[in-house]
């Protein structure tokens, strides 16, 4: 039997994890409070009840909550405060590495830089690191250190009033084809980021794009994934969430995407567009069989799934199930652990009780999501970092009794 202590006590990854959308609910009080932000209630269960839900109508009711916790990341403080308590929650429940992503110009003002803004959050989270990494049992060998990097997000669009950089942008191009301000947001963004993590030495580890998929194809911010593939900077996109498996065929062939945000669609040929692609089942089996043999992994949110697609009325629909028969390579993320009110080890629970994964499907899911990390070291760092985290796999399996085979 696989029990919530041992999931809890098992060393986790979580390689989709949106900065933005995991503030604790108490913190985004304290914030509002002190930035004069309006929220529409003002306790934790009153925003709990009318922001942070269970369940979720759709899709646009899911993103209420970003707009609140955006407005209050707009200072150095507020991003090093919320980066630091989202690293202390992941160590809390096991995850030894992290990857958070956020969208920087969201909070690039006048006042703050696109280098500040990343300098921040890496300060909260280099902070949470030292002080975990600092204990004996990790400074002795016997437990793994913790360890993060920082994925920047571009956006697939941006309406007005998103942030005074992207308005500035809107309004500096404001004779431009929206959709070409939004692929120079995008290329601006590759830029700073290869840029701060060169002479800051940060651990931006990558790059990705969100935002809406359908009508804003991924192929539109080529220049700005080129831009980052040029320069060493690993890719992931969100794709094959809200749109088929074309995008996804973008995502990987025109994004040169490492992995997969989501991928939820991949195996529905229903959803294919391009009237030019005529068996659609051949290539949806093309596309699945190119990315088992890439090892792109897929980074599984399968409660948020759960909350912004209608259709999916039970998670034993999930694509899941046809992703691990073709072995496919796949880890479980939260995507917003506040949004989705989840964390790494209720996502494990829900695969093991929704779609029946055995403790091999387990282990194999937390061991994929070291391998392929965009972990900020070497290569010999980061194989040296995945056996230490395998032998530590090793011991909580036997002291809990748990046949790993």
């Amino acid at each position: 039997m696989i029990t919530d202590e041992f999931l809890l006590h098992l060393p986790k990854t979580d390689l989709h994890l949106h900065l933005d959308g995991s503030i604790r609910v108490a913190t985004l009080l304290e914030l509002a409070h002190e930035y004069h932000v309006d929220l529409p209630a003002g306790t934790e269960s009153g925003l709990r009840e009318k922001v942070f839900k269970d369940s979720y109508k759709d899709l646009g009711e899911y993103l209420v909550g970003f707009k609140y916790m955006t407005a209050v990341l707009q200072t150095e403080s507020a991003l090093s405060r919320v980066a630091y308590e989202l690293a202390r929650d992941n160590q809390d429940e096991g995850v030894r590495y992290m990857e958070v992503r956020f969208a920087p110009q969201l909070h690039v003002h006048q006042h703050l830089s696109c280098e500040h803004v990343l300098k921040a959050v890496n300060n909260g989270l280099s902070r949470a690191r030292d002080e975990f990494n600092a204990k004996e049992v990790v400074r002795s060998g016997a437990e793994p250190p913790f360890a993060y990097g920082i994925l920047v997000c571009a956006l697939r669009m941006f309406p007005k009033g998103a942030s005074e950089y992207y308005d500035q942008m809107l309004e500096v191009h404001k004779h431009s084809d929206s959709k070409a301000v939004y692929a120079l947001a995008s290329l601006e963004l590759a830029r700073a980021a290869v840029q701060v993590r060169d002479e800051s030495h940060l651990p931006i580890v990558g790059f990705d794009l969100a935002g809406q998929e359908a009508g804003y194809p991924a192929v539109d911010h080529r220049e700005a994934f080129a831009y980052a593939h040029k320069h060493f900077l690993k890719k992931t996109v969100h794709a094959g969430e809200a749109f088929g498996p074309e995008s996804i065929f973008q995502a990987i062939t025109d994004l040169y995407a490492d992995r997969i945000g989501h991928g939820t669609h991949l195996f529905d040929p229903d959803m294919i567009q391009d009237p030019a692609i005529e068996d659609r089942e051949g290539f949806v089996a093309d596309l699945a069989q190119f990315i088992a043999d890439r090892r792109i992994t897929l980074e599984i949110c399968l409660t948020s799934n759960l909350q912004t697609h209608p259709d999916l009325t039970d998670l034993s629909q999930h694509s899941y199930s046809k992703m691990a028969g073709a072995r496919l390579s796949t880890t479980f993320c939260t995507d917003n652990r506040t949004i989705s009110n989840t964390t790494v080890t209720g996502e494990l629970r829900k695969a093991i009780d929704s779609l029946g994964l055995s403790s091999k499907d387990v282990k194999n899911s937390i061991i994929y999501g070291f391998k392929r990390s965009f972990y900020p070291g070497t290569y010999l760092q980061k194989r040296q970092y995945v056996r230490q985290i395998i032998n530590y796999y090793h011991e909580i399996e036997q002291q809990f009794a748990v046949d790993g085979v």
